[in-house]
């Protein structure tokens, strides 16, 4: 009985270390599978990171070309309606010759008539006038033709005269005013 018990103890210890290998054989694929794992959980991360990206750079792409196509639009005619400025200056000359003179008041209103046409028109285009006379000098806005010593001290730094006026078309300087500032 003895060799028995010892038999069974070798043959135990025998397949003790078989068992241990098994266990080992078996945690070397599921090791393998959860590195495999993680490795395409990171590459799923990158790819969503990318798509993501990729898709921010796509939108902000079709926003400025959107944002660049309504500008081309609003600014589009900005040569036609710049050659009706000098009309228009013309326009309201004339009129106000026809006021100092003895014109008739058929001319006056006739005049009156075609620069209100020639505003409207203009300010249905987005061509606004710029405010200059008494408003103080901006370089965004004005353009110094002259300085002349200003009559009080509030009107330092202000627009005395106005020469030309100046036009703005959807808020974007067409022309300066030309103006004549207070120093």
């Amino acid at each position: 009985m003895k060799k028995n018990k010892h038999n069974e103890k070798e043959q135990a210890a025998a397949q003790e270390p078989e068992v241990k290998v098994e266990q080992e054989v078996k945690a070397e694929p599921e090791q393998k599978a959860e590195s495999e794992t993680e490795k395409l959980q990171k590459e799923l991360a990158e790819t969503n990171d990318k798509y993501l990206r990729l898709m921010a750079e796509f939108d902000n792409y079709r926003r400025r070309t959107a944002r660049e196509r309504l500008e081309l639009i609003e600014t589009a005619g900005e040569d036609v309606l710049k050659g009706f400025l000098p009309v228009m200056d013309d326009c309201e000359r004339a009129l106000e010759t026809l006021r100092q003179s003895e014109a008739s008041e058929a001319a006056i209103e006739g005049t009156e008539i075609i620069l209100n046409k020639l505003t409207n028109y203009l300010k249905s285009k987005g061509v606004e006038q710029i405010e200059a006379k008494g408003k103080p000098f901006n370089t965004d806005e004005h353009e110094a033709i002259a300085q002349f010593p200003a009559p009080t001290p509030e009107q330092k730094n202000t627009v005395i005269d106005v020469t030309q006026n100046g036009y703005l078309l959807h808020g974007k300087v067409i022309r300066y005013a030309k103006v004549v500032v207070g120093i």
